[in-house]
């Protein structure tokens, strides 16, 4: 039998967190609870859940940067709730990170649907087929990014990267003499069934450039092609 799947929900009120969690539970997840911003992160840690439901009004620390602090490891689905059905709200939280919103109150349909619709968008992991020898590793400089392997080294030391970072940075260094706009990675890493807005490539490119240590306004890894969008760069 496969594991079940794992969900982590981080909702401060309790009728609300029950109803998500027994909904979840109804779904085949296997379900934890958090009820701040804190407590949620070490749980995702943790636990390493493939769905997060999140909140966006949190105590302490708000559901925007919650949803920040996980796509520092997490490549995790995150559903907001929210009270507030505002564009700004949700461009808000599209940047952070979030794949989906949804407001309160809400049907028990709507949100399985969304749920359901979220787990339906591609994960693309990368495998070498047996049989077919492995790529070669790609160097920029002091960072050599190695396909095969999915593993990532600067100056020597393995990089700690998301699923998503990792394959946003083989697509990039793949193809280094290309410039690709954010419709393309969203295609290429989210996959070409994903909906959603193209704010969450700028998000998880920002993430990248800080582990690399690259400085947005003069970066040496991942440059900026304005009015187009972003190519690997020859590294330092």
């Amino acid at each position: 039998m496969p594991p079940p799947r794992r969900a982590l929900v981080i909702e401060d009120t309790p009728s609300a967190r029950m109803l998500v969690a027994a909904l979840l539970t109804q779904q085949g997840f296997c379900v934890e609870t958090a009820d701040d911003g804190e407590a949620g992160i070490d749980a995702a840690r943790a636990t390493d859940p493939e769905l997060v439901i999140l909140d966006v009004g949190l105590p302490g620390s708000d559901g925007f940067t919650t949803c920040r602090s996980l796509r520092e490891f997490s490549d995790a689905y995150v559903l907001m709730l929210t009270a507030q059905d505002s564009e700004l709200d949700k461009v808000i939280g599209f940047e952070a990170g979030a794949d989906d919103y949804i407001t309160k109150p809400f049907s028990t349909a709507e949100f399985i649907a969304r749920v359901q619709a979220l787990l339906r968008r591609p994960r693309r992991l990368q495998t070498v087929p047996v049989g077919l020898p492995a790529e070669e590793a790609r160097t920029f400089g002091a960072l050599v990014v190695n396909p095969a392997a999915r593993e990532a080294c600067l100056d020597g030391a393995p990089l700690s990267l998301t699923r998503r970072e990792f394959d946003l940075l083989d697509v990039l260094s793949g193809s280094p003499r290309v410039a690709f706009t954010r419709a393309q990675l969203l295609e290429r890493v989210w996959g070409e069934n994903w909906f959603g807005d193209d704010h969450l490539v700028g998000v998880h490119i920002s993430n990248l450039r800080r582990k690399l240590g690259d400085d947005g306004r003069n970066p040496h890894f991942i440059l900026t092609v304005r009015g187009i969008g972003f190519r690997m760069g020859p590294g330092r």
